[in-house]
């Protein structure tokens, strides 16, 4: 389940992407399979070794299907001071890790500094409306109440903002997985950890039928969230570019 556009972003076979705090490895999958020279940052150091084995799997079950250029690596580190030199790397992916740090405005300066000259970055975030039902709800998503939860609700032009000061130059955006603000509004509701209730149980099985891609019910839960998606879409995509 991908929350970036890969056509917006501008990825092509050979260009090296930092897919920083990549968590499981969505976004850096994606990219090695269409022949990037992918770096999958984190700080979480267990998370990172499913990613490294992941690729590796990848590298080996779809050999004869991966561009040439198909590259993948894993960095363990802290997003306040990436260990890359200046214009490392030709695409950037922040995808939901922002918000999870106090002082977001110099891991920005950061991925800034270690993206090329006309190069592009897309960052995500959870977009402010649902976010902000879900604090509303309960206090199990952000700080002080839970360890390394979010510190902060992003707007767009807040955002825009932030990317502006750090010398990147904010383009188009949009907002992705409407159809996910519910199930952790009900999350929310119910106890984030209490995953044996019935709704949120239900809710699950049907976002993962809209994932696989089943038919026909998978034509109305995309269609249902194209058009939901400005309203109620869970993450908000700002993509910027580097001035040459």
């Amino acid at each position: 389940m991908l929350t970036v556009r890969y056509d917006w972003l501008g990825l092509q076979p050979g260009d090296r992407m930092l897919d920083l705090g990549c968590g499981a490895g969505r976004h850096a999958f994606e990219a090695f399979r269409r022949g990037a020279r992918v770096v999958a940052f984190d700080y979480d150091d267990a998370e990172l070794k499913d990613v490294k084995a992941l690729l590796g799997a990848i590298a080996e079950d779809e050999a004869a299907t991966l561009p040439p250029s198909a590259w993948g690596g894993c960095t363990n580190g802290d997003a306040r001071a990436l260990p890359f030199p200046d214009a490392s790397f030709d695409r950037v992916v922040a995808a939901e890790v922002l918000e999870h740090i106090v002082d977001d405005v110099t891991a920005m300066g950061e991925l800034a500094r270690v993206l090329k000259p006309g190069g592009t970055i897309a960052v995500t975030v959870p977009a402010w409306f649902p976010e902000r039902v879900c604090w509303a709800i309960t206090d199990e998503f952000h700080a002080p109440f839970v360890e390394g939860g979010h510190v902060r609700i992003y707007t767009e032009p807040s955002l825009r903002s932030k990317l502006r000061a750090v010398g990147l130059r904010p383009r188009e955006a949009h907002h992705a997985h409407a159809l996910h603000s519910p199930y952790w509004w009900l999350k929310a509701l119910v106890g984030l950890h209490n995953d044996d209730n019935p709704l949120v149980r239900a809710y699950l099985e049907m976002l993962l039928w809209d994932i696989s891609g089943h038919r026909p019910l998978g034509t109305l839960t995309h269609l249902a969230e194209r058009m939901l998606n400005p309203v109620l879409g869970k993450s908000l995509v700002v993509y910027a570019k580097k001035p040459s």
